[in-house]
């Protein structure tokens, strides 16, 4: 099993990034990864924040494919931090100054003062190289990036479209604990060990998806979020429309009674929504 050092990072996305390692489909692959802040809570450097381990060039990984990213395991720390200030996440207009919070994490919880917070570990920023230009790490779009979702967490399969050879495969920014939204600007931000098996598929998409046990997620990130919240229903109806051959008027029905469409992150330069489509769609009666 090969490991990436968390000496190995990035802050942005690019074609032009330097492999770090190079494993094969089916390999599995050990990411130290650095907490969004790198470290340093009494200022942000808006530069140097989300720091992605890698990347990682996947032998045969070409244009068109489709890079999965099966999460094995997420070591944490016994400690993480969360800030917020002025200008800071959806209320930033209404808190002044610059504020830090040490948080205890234990095995089941994160501990706020008295508030045991039940522990979720997930990964705050995974991607490859974009189609073309650069994107800060901090930023998300069809290349994955800065995506903050939730489900991405351990037992779930990140579905990630293929640009450029090797896809360059970089991923960061662990939280031990976000509800979605991610209001204040920031979560339970932890340095982690992450643990993925890689492969590739040929089928090819549009945006990134995530695959949990009973559903698939479809995960679009945009700047305006009412542009991001039709594409995503658009692409949700379309993904049902494919799998079961069917109508889009009929694709478009099913989805309104059981499609849920929900917000990852409202705080970061693009806006990520997601939409769960789940798998007893597909079960033939």
């Amino acid at each position: 099993m090969k490991i990436v050092s968390s000496q190995k990072h990035v802050y942005s996305f690019s074609e032009h990034m330097t492999p770090a390692e190079e494993v094969q489909p089916g390999e599995q692959v050990v990411f130290e990864t650095i907490d969004a802040l790198g470290g340093n809570y009494e200022k942000i450097d808006f530069s140097k924040v989300n720091p992605a381990t890698g990347p990682v060039y996947v032998n045969g990984a070409k244009p068109g494919d489709t890079l999965v990213v099966r999460i094995k395991r997420i070591e944490l720390p016994k400690k993480g931090v969360i800030v917020t200030g002025k200008g800071f996440g959806v209320l930033g207009d209404e808190i002044e100054g610059f504020h830090t919070k040490e948080l205890e994490i234990e095995r089941w919880a994160v501990l706020f003062d008295h508030i045991r917070i039940p522990i979720h570990p997930m990964i705050g920023v995974i991607g490859v190289a974009p189609a073309e230009g650069e994107y800060p790490t901090g930023t998300a779009h069809r290349h994955g990036g800065n995506m903050d979702t939730r489900e991405i967490t351990e037992g779930s399969a990140v579905y990630l479209p293929v640009f450029h050879e090797g896809a360059l495969l970089a991923l960061g920014d662990v939280h031990a604990a976000m509800a979605d939204g991610e209001v204040c600007v920031s979560a339970c931000e932890v340095s982690a060990k992450v643990v993925v098996e890689v492969d590739i598929t040929r089928e090819e998409i549009k945006w990134p998806m995530v695959e949990t046990k009973d559903s698939y997620y479809i995960v679009v990130s945009l700047p305006d979020i009412e542009e991001a919240l039709k594409e995503v229903t658009g692409e949700a109806v379309w993904f049902i429309q494919r799998r079961k051959t069917i109508p889009f008027k009929d694709a478009y029905m099913i989805a309104s009674l059981c499609v849920d469409i929900g917000i990852s992150q409202l705080v970061n330069p693009s806006k990520t929504v997601k939409a769960r489509i789940p798998k007893y769609i597909f079960s033939e009666v």
